[in-house]
Formats: structure tokens, sequence, C-alpha cells
């Protein structure tokens, strides 16, 4: 049996460079994915040479076609500025889209993420994912970014410590194929928003579990 999965996240390739992997694996499995992208990723850079809105909004569009996931829907909220917002405003903005999808389960941002707009993400997830009777969500996975999680400050408190591996072995070509649909985000190595990198660590996060790849989760919540 099909089960829903909704992947929230705060700008356009935060959820191939978070879960693309995941994802090709929930589509292949016949589930159906819903990206909800609350913001632009665009609107606080200086010198964007081209890397418009609409050009990030294709990007997601052909990102989520390869990846075989249903359409994604970008919100359009200000970039690196969610935090200038009243959060019950980004809250309902989620739960509009929860009601609609009924996922079963939720991949998002981890909490402690240098970029605050991924901070804003999580805890608005964590907010319309209230443990209240009648919720459709079963399992909330938090994800990595590469150049945001591993940027933070170190603390006990931030640290991002996976707990929850999904087997990539089959499906990291397909989220590397699924990035070059957003060529203007990626950098030459060693930055980690290589493809090099992104695939070493996908290498990394399976050799701890005895797989050949993998996409690393921090489990927020689950009920079995």
């Amino acid at each position: 049996m099909s089960d829903n999965v909704l992947v929230v996240a705060a700008h356009p390739d935060d959820e191939v460079l978070g879960c693309g992997a995941t994802i090709a694996r929930h589509t292949a499995a016949g589930d159906r994915v819903h990206i909800l992208i609350l913001a632009d990723g665009v609107g606080a850079r200086q010198g964007n040479h081209g890397n418009t809105s609409q050009t990030r909004v294709r990007a997601a569009e052909a990102a989520a076609a390869i990846l075989r996931a249903e359409q994604p829907r970008l919100l359009d909220l200000p970039d690196n500025r969610l935090d200038s917002m009243p959060l019950l405003n980004i809250v309902q903005r989620v739960e509009a889209v929860m009601t609609e999808v009924q996922p079963k389960i939720l991949y998002t941002h981890h909490a402690g993420d240098l970029n605050i707009d991924h901070r804003i993400t999580h805890q608005a997830v964590m907010t319309a994912c209230r443990p209240v009777p009648g919720a459709s969500w079963r399992r909330i996975l938090c994800f990595e970014v590469v150049s945001s999680t591993e940027w933070q400050t170190p603390s006990a408190a931030d640290a991002f410590l996976p707990n929850w591996f999904v087997d990539a072995t089959d499906t990291l070509s397909r989220k590397l194929d699924a990035l070059q649909a957003y060529a203007a985000e990626l950098r030459p190595w060693p930055h980690p928003r290589s493809l090099q990198a992104l695939e070493h660590l996908a290498r990394w996060r399976g050799a701890t579990v005895g797989l050949d790849a993998a996409e690393a989760f921090m489990l927020a919540r689950a009920i079995d």
C-alpha cells in the first residue's frame, strides 16, 4: 500500500540536498511524494546573474520530475527572512498543505542548522505536526543540508546526530541527476555543494551503517 509523503524545505534545492535519494526511493516504491518549498531562495542575494525566482521554480519542477515526485508547491516567502514573519503565518501555510495531502511521513530541516530559514521551517513543521488526535503523520525525519548543518557552531544542543539511515545505493545517481537541475547552486570541489562532496557524504553515511550509500536523518517523532 502506497503512502503519502511530504517534504517541507526552506529553499529550492534543499529538498534534493537533504533527501533526494530518499524521495527517489519512495517514488520507486509507489509512494506519492509532495514537496513544499517556503522561500524563493534568491531574494536575499546580490548579483544573482540570472538566478531568479522563476529560474528556481523551473529548476524545482525539473528536479521533482527526475525524482518522479509530484509537482512542487513554492510559496515564495522572503528568502533568509522567515524570522521577520509571524511564525503562525508560516505554520498555517504548512497546515493547509498537510490538510490536503494527509501525509504519513514528513521530511524537513534539522533544528540546529546555521541558516535561519532552515530553523524556522523546522519549527513551523513541528508546530503544524502537534500530536493531536486524528493527525495523519506517523513519522517525522530531519535531514542535513550541506553548507548549513555542518557550518553551525558546534554545541550539544545543535548537533546533527543521525539515528535513521535510508539506503541510497540504488537512488544516489538519481539524486545527483536532480541536483544538475540546480546547476547554478553547485560549486567546484572542494566546496560542500559540489557533486563530489555530496557523493562523498552519501558514501560516508552509507559506510557508517554498512551500506554502499545512504542519506542520514534524525528521527524527530514517530508513532508505531
